[in-house]
């Protein structure tokens, strides 16, 4: 009984992320999110960044907050050098068998986005699908900033992809519930000050109902490009959406940053 106890306060005390992101139902519920999505969001950044006019082979690539490899796989099968690193052993198991079977070669590394080292390696660094934004202070998401362009060599490339505010308060859908294989999934959306809010609950045909959130920061135009220039980026370029149209502030759903490191 008291080891159970300590594995209940245990999971707990995990922060949002820590949780969801290291359970298996994580894949299933945003199993809609394919590798056709990936390989046109990938085609965008490179074509964006003129990389694509480089030889792969000779350019190394960190996708941040990698998840499951959608990102870093069609990296690796376009022939890039790819290191992706997540803070959830479950979805870097996911990704490493996927390499295995595609006969990739992608190289994986397990830690908090925060304390990615400074290595100078990398031409290219993506951090893609909202993953920035999720902790309580802003400055651990100026510090994720500066990871990223310590990673970077100088003139090298960091990719940011976030969501628009404006129109993501204009069409917020509060409540919606859909079917994902035999699962009931029930979303409730919210905004919370600066930040957007949402509750899971996921409601198995057989037994209780298991309950997730996620909480991701918010930032408009300006003030993440004033954060991006004092971490040492210039931006070049912003697209709407993975397709890479143009950004504009009152219609675009994405807000894809393109950054130099100086």
């Amino acid at each position: 009984m008291a080891e159970q106890s300590d594995t209940l306060q245990s999971n707990q005390s995990l922060l949002w992320f820590e949780k969801w992101f290291n359970h298996p139902l994580y894949l299933e519920v945003y199993s809609h999110r394919d590798h056709d999505e990936a390989a046109r969001c990938i085609q965008t950044i490179l074509s964006r960044s003129r990389l694509e006019l480089q030889e792969p082979a000779t350019l190394s690539v960190l996708d941040i907050a990698c998840g499951a490899g959608r990102h870093a796989l069609e990296l690796a099968r376009l022939g890039y050098s790819v290191t992706g690193n997540d803070l959830s052993p479950f979805l870097l198991e996911e990704a490493r068998k996927d390499a295995l079977k595609s006969q990739l070669q992608l190289h994986l590394t397990c830690c908090d986005m925060r304390e990615i080292p400074a290595s100078a390696l990398y031409d290219l660094v993506v951090q893609l699908f909202t993953s920035f934004g999720y902790f309580d202070l802003k400055e651990d998401d100026r510090l994720v900033l500066r990871r990223a362009c310590g990673a970077l060599r100088k003139g090298g490339w960091y990719v940011l992809d976030l969501l628009n505010p404006v129109i993501l308060a204009r069409n917020l859908v509060p409540h919606s519930r859909r079917t994902v294989g035999d699962l009931d999934v029930l979303e409730e959306r919210a905004f919370e000050n600066d930040r957007i809010t949402k509750n899971i609950t996921i409601t198995p045909p057989v037994g209780e109902a298991l309950r997730f959130s996620e909480s991701v920061r918010l930032y408009g135009k300006d003030e993440i490009l004033s954060m991006l220039q004092e971490e040492g980026f210039s931006v070049t370029d912003i697209a709407g959406n993975y397709q890479g149209e143009p950004f504009i502030e009152n219609d675009s759903p994405r807000m894809m940053l393109f950054c130099r490191k100086q």
